[in-house]
């Protein structure tokens, strides 16, 4: 039988069937789920804490360990930063290499002591770095110089004066790259007085290290600003977080006048943290890549700032910021955390809210034991709580020489940790 011909009628009776099919083929397939609604950003103020002894244990036990008398025995900073195999590289500021003795100390307090193989000063070095394995172990302290003489792993910069690390993070060598290096902050400061006894702020570099061998390749400046007045320069790495395409960088100034910091913040691409060129600074409306026309993304006045050195960490959608509290003069204000929060790294920043007491060694004399520098290390963070090391310090009367107290009693200058707790802020 002959196929009949194609008209116009037919086709058009064929399309209409087919559009009539697929409406009923759609109608029959139930609507995808929507997808989940992310959840919305919050006030987080910190509430409560319980001690974790894990982390202090594994550092008391290190630095009581006497096979080596180039190695950690305290120090403080308390930076961490996870590397791709496993492995926790801490990165500490001041640094005592020494021996470890039982009481007597030397001033006849039933307390552990710090001194030289020979019983001379501690070595007191400005900075060094902790290898710690996945399992938790500290394991290896790195340093510059020598066995015989071992220095700062970061040596000092030409010119004086000396460098703190502070924030590091594992970013490719080069945007695209597999090769994986550490970018590690770095804050140089000077001898000074007064207001800048602990060092007057010079300036930040970006050192590059090596994997997985650690090694230091490379320090480049970032952040100039060309200010004379040391009041004015701000310091980045006091904070590192990474947000999607972009690592947040926050920094704060030293003004001498006010009892409390301002904290500023600047960004660069995901993977850049060593091209100077590519950062760029909050100026309070906009990014810009002048840091000298940066301005606060807190500031201090009042009990409102933070302290020199502060954390930023992620809880949800929630950044969430973490300081001393305002001092009430010498080391009687420096026993308080408090908390900041805001839905976006510029701000607006709510708080301080919230007050977290942790508690502090006894020491042989408890009046002048200081907590200080307050540090978060999401890494370790797990339905306990926000893992957070503070550091531990004696801060005498004035002109009262610290030194006897700190070598007398090694529970002072060593990291101890807590998990912290928090809960939503009240409207």
């Amino acid at each position: 039988m002959p196929t009949p011909p194609i008209t116009r009628t037919t086709l058009a009776a064929a399309l209409l069937a087919v559009v009539l099919l697929t409406v009923a083929a759609a109608l029959a397939v139930p609507p995808p789920h929507p997808a989940p609604a992310r959840a919305a950003c919050t006030g987080r103020v910190p509430t409560g804490w319980s001690a974790d002894p894990g982390p202090t244990a594994a550092f008391a036990r290190y630095g009581d360990d006497n096979s080596r008398t180039d190695d950690w025995t305290g120090g403080d900073g308390t930076h961490s930063v996870r590397l791709p195999d496993g492995r926790t590289l801490w990165l500490f500021s001041d640094t005592f290499l020494d021996r470890i003795h039982p009481p007597p100390g030397p001033r006849g307090g039933p307390y552990r002591w710090r001194t030289t193989a020979t019983g001379g000063t501690p070595y007191l070095r400005h900075n060094s770095l902790v290898v710690m394995s996945p399992a938790g172990v500290p394991e290896r302290t790195l340093t510059g110089g020598t066995p015989a003489a071992p220095g700062p792993f970061f040596p000092d910069p030409p010119g004086g004066g000396w460098r703190w690390p502070v924030h590091a993070a594992v970013e490719p060598r080069a945007p695209g790259s597999a090769e994986r290096v550490v970018r590690v902050l770095l804050w140089i400061r000077a001898p000074g007085t007064g207001p800048w006894a602990f060092g007057t702020p010079r300036g930040t570099e970006v050192a590059t290290l090596s994997l997985p061998a650690l090694h230091l390749e490379s320090i480049t400046p970032v952040a100039p600003q060309g200010a004379t007045d040391p009041a004015r320069r701000v310091l980045y790495g006091a904070a590192l977080v990474r947000d999607g395409g972009w690592t947040y960088v926050f920094g704060g100034d030293d003004p001498p006048s006010t009892p409390a910091d301002s904290a500023y913040l600047a960004r660069a691409p995901a993977g850049r943290l060593a091209d100077a060129a590519a950062w760029r600074f909050r100026d309070g409306a906009r990014w810009q890549p002048d840091a000298g026309r940066a301005a606060p993304v807190l500031r201090g006045g009042g009990r409102r700032g933070v302290g020199s050195a502060f954390t930023v960490a992620r809880a949800g959608r929630t950044w969430v910021l973490l300081t001393m509290d305002t001092p009430a003069g010498g080391a009687a204000g420096l026993r308080t955390l408090t908390g900041y929060w805001s839905c976006t790294p510029q701000g607006p920043w709510h708080g301080p809210a919230g007050r977290i007491t942790p508690p502090r060694p006894a020491g042989p004399d408890p009046a002048h034991v200081a907590v200080y520098n307050p540090q978060a290390h999401p890494e370790f963070t797990t339905g306990a709580g926000l893992l957070v090391s503070y550091d531990v310090n004696w801060l005498g009367p004035p002109g009262a020489p610290a030194d006897p107290v700190v070598n007398g009693d090694v529970e002072l200058y060593r990291p101890r940790f807590l998990r912290l707790r928090f809960a939503p802020a009240r409207p």
